[in-house]
């Protein structure tokens, strides 16, 4: 499949769990990556080579999506080296997950300013080339958390709430210019995040999800799939759930 043969996209946070399965299902769909990473030096390494096994090109960067001038200078050398650039995945997030009366500031703080201020970083830098070029996609990756919000999440929710507003307000703004922007709402998904919680809590958490299952990377990455292709080229500002009902309303 070459659906997006000859563009380039960018995954934020794309070395491990959600966005990897994205890196590479645009991979396998022929377009070139280029995604970042904060520590996991080794899994970015071993996600280049597959990715370039499959026929395209992947730059991997080590950029702190926090820091606005490295996210514009990391933006600038994949339009440098790749020649173009035509996608972006808002996916890079953490979790400080604690009951509000403990939350410590930096708790709050580290949340919101990865998830929120680094998806604005993004975003900022590249919205100027999809405007001027009158063509681009923006798919962010949100989370029922800032659906319904969770408990021991405020951060988290606080954080992936904006997001959606954030992506059914640019969408009005951008669509015009021939620039989409729709974002996912993942569920708990089989990543390093959920890994981290102990078994007997993830026991009660299978029960609440009517499909009784947690999901995985790929669906989520499908979805993004679907929103990056023609078959949703009419779709903008919207906010589609992979949650497994969790959230359903």
């Amino acid at each position: 499949m070459v659906e997006f043969k000859d563009k380039v996209a960018i995954v934020t946070g794309g070395s491990r769990g959600i966005g990897r399965a994205v890196v590479l299902i645009l991979a396998e769909n022929g377009c070139d990556v280029a995604f970042n990473y904060l520590s996991s030096k080794d899994a970015a390494k071993a996600l280049v080579k597959e990715v370039e096994s499959k026929g395209v090109r992947c730059l991997a960067s080590q950029v702190d999506v926090r820091d606005f001038k490295a996210v514009k200078a990391w933006a600038a050398e994949v339009k440098e080296k790749l020649g173009r650039l035509d996608i972006l995945i808002n996916n890079a997030g953490i979790v400080r997950d604690k009951p509000f009366m403990m939350m410590l500031d930096e708790d709050w703080n580290d949340v919101i300013e990865t998830n929120l201020q680094g998806m604005y970083h993004a975003a900022r830098v590249c919205i100027v080339t999809f405007l001027k070029q009158r063509s681009g996609d923006i798919v962010n990756i949100s989370s029922v958390s800032g659906l319904v919000g969770m408990p021991g999440q405020t951060n988290y929710s606080a954080a992936k709430g904006a997001i959606n507003a954030f992506t059914r307000s640019l969408a009005k703004e951008v669509a015009a210019y021939g620039v989409r922007v729709n974002a996912v709402a993942p569920g708990f998904v089989e990543t390093d995040m959920l890994s981290a919680i102990e078994a007997e809590q993830k026991d009660k958490i299978r029960e609440s999800v009517p499909l009784g299952r947690f999901g995985r990377p790929e669906e989520v990455a499908a979805c993004v799939r679907f929103l990056l292709g023609e078959e949703s080229g009419y779709m903008i500002g919207q906010i589609i759930q992979i949650d497994g009902g969790l959230a359903i309303r």
